[in-house]
């Protein structure tokens, strides 16, 4: 499943040229060596390169509270705060007179680290929690002793989460407690080791770890799993339904049905948090579609699958086909499958796809899923339960046309309305989603948290745009975003322009020069700057500001205002 750590270190001799560069400070009260080499390869693995400052373990607090430190001269984007239960216990042992009272004083310490970063930097911090320690002072009545080690590191666990993680969009937990619970305590900690070192994670946890954390920021740089591609036989349910039948197929309540069943129950807990759900099966369509439509034991139905493709033809093949109606990336879809061949035709012509490696035994799919961490995430909103209805919807609409032989008039038949609004409270979840999701229509991939957005808000020297876009098939919700700043009286700079790929083609990027640039003349601005800032993902948008009509000025493109005639679109601005 997962790299050893020699293998990690080996990976850092790979040509890394054409990664993006990410600065990260590890600080740690106890030996981080080891994990900076296993955070750098693990960066290589996902596309990144790390550049780390790692400071002297046991000066967390200098670091952070002096503004003269090292750390503030080297500025990161990303802070990772690794404080280890074995430190935590002796500074418990040593406030033996507060000790009822030490997860809370802790939590104080960590959340003032937390304000001076964010005071004096625009970095986003991880903090590791604390695996247990259970001391056996009491026993299990350690759980009814408030003032004991284990009650005290429970609650600061908690705490984490509840008072700091959910309040503040820029502070983020590696839980390395969860992982302990999967891999156990004698797996990640080796005692002869910590005396002798100061490391408290093994060499054979480190890539775990390693991978835990660099998914974070992963997810948080966009790049991160969207959608779960089923095979179905073996895989969703038991046995081969063209040969058994619709009674014969194992699932529900006995033997491995169970299996099946409460697999099935973690795929529809991932649809419903925004992971796109598809069908990729060798079968007749209609013999597949069958349980979904008419087994009573069956927790996933047709409604909960964006795409199904069920026919005979060469699986990678019918992948490419799921990918075309979706329009995302081949690297943001995971493929589970059963069978050892299919998978492996997978992985040779479709690379990109994640292709987990399934147990032979359906009973052991889940556990060797949750181990995998395939569906890290950096945000969530109620408006993730609709991604399914969407593309299905946008299915729909790629059906349609093909029946038009004039595209005008299919995008005239489609009556559209956008709702254009500067960002506010409520659309602050989604714009900030979607500046962390979009990938391939983004000029400058910037990233915004929910925090970064309320500093938009309330900026004098900004100007925010939020589009949605609906039209006679449904709501596509918020599909584009606009973020425009002064540079001067006469110029108005597109800090940010991305737009959701589901609604490209029907118009939209007219529209949202339209919008800009009367923007721009109501605010009295002569010139329109765009800029296009490469990555390995947005090359569909190299040309864009070129196809709009700006003009190239050395890496900069140009649009006067003056000049420019309103494009004509057939999208209406809803009233």
């Amino acid at each position: 499943m997962y790299k050893t750590f020699s293998e990690l270190k080996k990976g850092l001799r790979k040509d890394i040229s054409g990664f993006k560069k990410i600065r990260v400070a590890l600080l740690g009260d106890t030996a981080t060596q080891f994990l900076n080499v296993a955070l750098k390869g693990t960066a290589v693995n996902d596309g990144f390169e790390f550049e780390i400052f790692e400071a002297d373990f046991g000066q967390i607090s200098r670091q952070i509270l002096d503004p003269t430190s090292e750390y503030y001269e080297f500025n990161p984007d990303y802070t990772i705060i690794f404080e280890s239960s074995h430190k935590l216990l002796n500074q418990y042992y040593k406030s033996y007179d507060t000790q009822a009272a030490f997860a809370e004083k802790k939590l104080s310490y960590i959340e003032d680290l937390y304000r001076n970063i964010q005071n004096r930097t625009k970095s986003r911090v991880i903090y590791c929690n604390f695996p247990v320690i259970n001391n056996q002072i009491f026993g299990n009545f350690s759980n009814k002793v408030e003032s004991s080690f284990v009650f005290q590191l429970n609650k600061l666990n908690y705490l984490l989460s509840a008072e700091l993680a959910v309040k503040n969009d820029n502070f983020f937990i590696a839980d390395l407690l969860s992982i302990q619970n999967k891999w156990g305590r004698d797996f990640m900690f080796s005692p002869n080791i910590y005396v002798n070192t100061e490391m408290v994670i093994s060499l054979d946890a480190l890539p775990i770890v390693a991978h835990h954390i660099t998914s974070i920021i992963a997810s948080l740089e966009g790049k991160f799993k969207k959608c779960l591609i089923l095979d179905l036989d073996n895989t969703t349910w038991g046995g081969i339904i063209g040969d058994d039948g619709l009674e014969k197929i194992q699932i529900g309540s006995l033997g491995i049905g169970k299996a099946f069943t409460e697999f099935q129950y973690w795929v529809k807990a991932l649809q419903r948090r925004g992971v796109i759900l598809a069908v990729c099966s060798k079968n007749d369509e209609d013999k597949a579609k069958e349980p979904f439509e008419k087994h009573p034991d069956m927790v996933l139905k047709m409604d909960d699958i964006a795409v199904f493709v069920a026919n005979w033809d060469n699986k990678a093949d019918n992948i490419r086909k799921i990918q075309s109606i979706l329009n995302i990336g081949f690297d943001s879809m995971v493929f589970l499958d059963d069978n050892p061949f299919e998978r492996n035709i997978v992985r040779e012509n479709l690379p990109e796809v994640c292709v987990p490696e399934l147990p032979e035994d359906p009973a052991e799919y889940l556990e060797y899923l949750y181990g995998l961490n395939l569906f890290e995430t950096s945000s969530f909103s109620e408006n993730d339960a609709e991604r399914t209805r969407q593309y299905q919807v946008e299915a729909q609409r790629a059906v349609d046309l093909d029946s038009f032989t004039n595209v005008e008039d299919f995008l005239k038949s489609m009556n559209m309305t956008s709702d254009v609004k500067s960002f506010d409270n409520f659309s602050k979840p989604r714009v900030s989603q979607l500046t962390q999701r979009s990938n391939q229509f983004n000029l400058r991939t910037v990233r915004y948290t929910e925090q970064d957005v309320d500093r938009l808000i309330n900026s004098a020297e900004h100007y925010t745009l939020s589009f949605t876009l609906e039209d006679k098939y449904g709501d596509n919700g918020l599909i584009c975003v606009i973020v425009l700043e002064k540079k001067d009286p006469d110029t108005l700079f597109i800090d940010t322009w991305l737009m959701s790929c589901r609604v490209l083609k029907r118009g939209m990027e007219d529209f949202t020069l339209n919008t800009i640039v009367e923007t721009a003349r109501k605010h009295g601005f002569k010139n329109i700057v765009g800029e296009y800032l490469p990555t390995a993902k947005n090359q569909m948008v190299e040309d864009h500001y070129g196809r709009l009509g700006f003009e190239k000025e050395n890496d900069k493109w140009v649009l006067n205002v003056d000049d420019y005639q309103l494009k004509e679109v057939y999208i209406n601005n809803k009233i």
